[in-house]
């Protein structure tokens, strides 16, 4: 298996809506919110770890492939593989763990598959946003009070403060794609679906409550056109 390239899909994020990616801070401050998002531990600004986006990317396309029902909800490997019929499903799963990798515990497989194809990077701040929202005194980080409404009562309940970067952050981003000999385009391909999907879903936390909602803008025009055409694909419904 030799490697034949490294292809570097750039670009920015901005985010349409809050978005809330959590710290996992345990620790309660008195006057804090019990609910913060992770920040970069020396600029304490907001950023996208690209584990974040690796996950949700990862999940909606598994969710697309029709595999969920044997994962149970786990990320799909070769053992979830096993004893299936269809040719297409089998071979669509063997691309998604292509891209993304399997566990380290799982061998099986592994020599014939590969390494995983696919790395994101962490986003932090592009540097042009960072210079408008100090020249324009723009907060990147905001609280948002949300509560739980007693229906009979018609009382708020358990009142709670989440931390959200704030709509309209923009945020660069780097992915890189390996392409060993044989992978063809479809590795790629399915790469910027599960991108379309992201965003035509949600980004990290409480995206039913409208956190999250994301817009991708390539640096290549190319990619960009391509990305628009899987997007409107996609987000057609079916006849």
């Amino acid at each position: 298996m030799r490697l034949e390239s490294i292809k570097k899909l750039e670009g920015t994020i901005r985010l349409v809506t809050g978005l809330h990616i959590g710290a996992g801070d345990a620790e309660m401050r008195i006057g804090g919110t019990d609910n913060p998002i992770v920040k970069h531990p020396h600029t304490l600004e907001p950023y996208i770890p690209g584990s974040s986006l690796k996950g949700k990317v990862r999940a909606l396309i598994e969710m697309r492939s029709g595999l969920m029902d044997r994962s149970q909800g786990h990320p799909i490997s070769m053992s979830h593989l096993e004893g299936l019929e269809d040719d297409d499903l089998l071979k669509h799963g063997r691309q998604i763990i292509q891209l993304f990798g399997s566990s380290g515990a799982e061998q099986e497989g592994k020599e014939e598959l590969g390494p995983t194809r696919v790395s994101f990077s962490d986003c932090f701040l592009s540097k042009c946003f960072r210079e408008e929202a100090r020249q324009e005194n723009r907060p990147l980080v905001e609280l948002k009070s949300e509560n739980s409404i007693n229906r009979i009562q018609g009382v708020a309940l358990n009142p709670r403060f989440t931390e959200r970067a704030t709509p309209d952050c923009r945020f660069d981003f780097s992915i890189s794609l390996k392409r060993f000999e044989g992978d063809g385009n479809t590795l790629e391909e399915l790469l910027l679906q599960g991108l379309s999907l992201l965003q035509l879903d949600a980004l990290g936390g409480s995206g039913s409550r409208g956190y999250g909602r994301i817009a991708l803008r390539f640096e290549e025009s190319s990619i960009q056109e391509r990305f628009e055409h899987i997007s409107e694909e996609l987000g057609r419904p079916e006849a």
